[in-house]
């Protein structure tokens, strides 16, 4: 389990503005805010290939409600939720986002607490 999450640069900045802009629950907020004050923080080059980032498909399992979904992480303006295309500033990307393959999270969702675990990240294009 990572103690710590690795995000570019540009996804720090830009959780720390959904943070500002109270875009998110308390729980969430605290969580994220301490996720922030020990992230990595890498240049896109840098990150490595099996940790959830934008334009990448991941595949998490929801041990709390038993199902596995696979999701499409983009940036907020290319959302398309129809398409799958799911902003990386979405209740389940920023649970997700910063960790890699393997890693389980015990995450405050607004409908409450629930484990989630990465189970597959792939690079995706476009």
């Amino acid at each position: 389990m990572s103690n710590h999450i690795i995000v570019t640069t540009g996804i720090y900045d830009a959780i720390k503005d959904t943070l500002r802009r109270k875009k998110v629950s308390m729980p969430e907020e605290k969580r994220l805010a301490e996720e922030l004050r020990k992230a990595k923080q890498v240049l896109r080059r840098e990150l490595p290939a099996d940790v959830v980032t934008v334009n990448r498909k991941v595949t998490i399992k929801d041990h709390t409600q038993n199902f596995e979904h696979e999701y499409i992480f983009v940036a907020s303006s290319k959302a398309k939720p129809a398409k799958n295309k799911h902003s990386i500033l979405s209740d389940i990307a920023l649970a997700a986002v910063g960790y890699k393959v393997g890693d389980i999270i015990d995450w405050p969702f607004k409908d409450g607490e629930r484990k989630i675990e990465i189970l597959k990240v792939e690079s995706c294009h476009g």
